[in-house]
């Protein structure tokens, strides 16, 4: 139970890595609002429902005033929402661009620009947001995603630093994953999955359930002392 009696948020929780990461947090102690676009494709003790779009500033502040006068705390924010909209820079549209920064790079900071300062205010908390083995290498073909990526690393750092200057424990963290099996990886071809899987030094692709446990850490009290750090979780892959 190392999030015993924690509040916390994750974003893009239907599926996937949020929604593996919302299941943990929950098993784990947490009560977890699973915030995301679309219903969520499970049931879990503890897990809440909230539609949101990260993109909609007025909304997530919302979800933080919702969170605050029911539970009166967020100890955890993982800022996980994310698309891809691949293509050549060449012919990159600028809605592919726009959606895709929209998402990925101001929903994290739509709702950290509160939940830092409540976390500064309520004596700590954990910031955990979603990076990319893209984001820290870059990747033919995903120029809006890689930018994206990396502009959340930046963040972290930035928010590392900015939310532990009065001397409270915020931690504000990323993890950046390499190919994992969502539902997103399934609907890749067989031999493109076999070519992935042989950039890592492990051999194979990662599971959702890797990253929750990643998360959990970072989340949990175990990382006291872990801030401004970018976690990769890739199985030791190399673009």
């Amino acid at each position: 139970m190392r999030l015993e009696n924690k509040i916390a948020i994750v974003t893009g929780a239907a599926k996937g890595l949020g929604g593996a990461m919302a299941q943990l947090f929950a098993k784990e102690g947490a009560k977890v609002i699973a915030a995301d676009m679309s219903q969520l494709t499970y049931e879990a003790e503890n897990v809440e429902f909230y539609q949101l779009n990260v993109t909609d500033g007025a909304a997530c502040k919302a979800l933080v005033d919702y969170a605050v006068e029911k539970y009166g705390r967020i100890d955890v924010l993982v800022n996980n929402a994310g698309i891809t909209w691949d293509a050549m820079t060449r012919k990159m549209t600028d809605e592919a661009w726009d959606m895709v920064i929209n998402i990925n790079l101001k929903g994290v900071f739509n709702l950290t620009r509160h939940v830092g300062p409540l976390m500064e205010e309520q004596g700590g908390g954990s910031i955990i947001s979603i990076s990319s083995v893209v984001g820290e290498y870059g990747n033919i073909g995903q120029a809006n995603y890689a930018a994206s990526k990396a502009g959340v690393i930046g963040l972290t750092k930035t928010w590392a630093k900015e939310f532990a200057r009065k001397g409270v424990p915020v931690r504000v963290n990323a993890i950046a994953p390499g190919y994992i099996m969502t539902d997103m990886m399934k609907t890749v071809p067989e031999d493109l999955l076999k070519k992935f899987a042989g950039l890592t030094m492990l051999g194979r692709l990662g599971q959702p359930e890797e990253i929750a446990g990643a998360a959990l850490f970072l989340a949990s009290d175990e990382a006291s002392y872990v801030t401004g750090h970018v976690l990769s979780v890739n199985g030791g892959m190399r673009l």
